[in-house]
């Protein structure tokens, strides 16, 4: 079974800083992408920021404020945000393209609980 587990929400100021993590742990022989995903109430998700083992890649709102990162060794994955505004205010999901031991040899998704952000102002 694979888990992912996110940390790092919280309430923060207009122009704040976050930090989220998001850490994937179970039979997991190779993680392809990973990303984060965000839905605020009445809204639809949306990605927010993902990469792979080469390439990453931001929503026209992420770009230049936020930036993703992944720690292979750990299997996670980080979104740095900064310069937060209160329309960032959202849930923060994170996703992971996981080949298991427990399945077959092919990727599969898997989401994280989500993690609440909040920005005041």
């Amino acid at each position: 079974q694979v888990e992912l587990v996110e940390s790092g929400g919280g309430e923060v100021q207009a122009g704040g800083s976050l930090r989220l993590s998001c850490a994937a742990s179970g039979s997991i022989i190779r993680i392809n992408r990973m990303g984060w995903y965000r839905q605020a109430p009445g809204k639809e998700r949306e990605l927010v920021a993902d990469i792979t083992r080469l390439t990453s890649n931001y929503s026209d709102s992420a770009k230049g404020r936020f930036a993703v990162s992944r720690d292979n060794g750990k299997n996670t994955v980080y979104l740095q945000m900064n310069s937060l505004k209160p329309e960032d205010t959202a849930l923060y999901y994170c996703s992971a393209e996981i080949i298991s031991s427990t399945t077959d040899w092919r990727f599969r998704t898997y989401w994280g609980q989500g993690t609440q952000v909040t920005v005041s102002s």
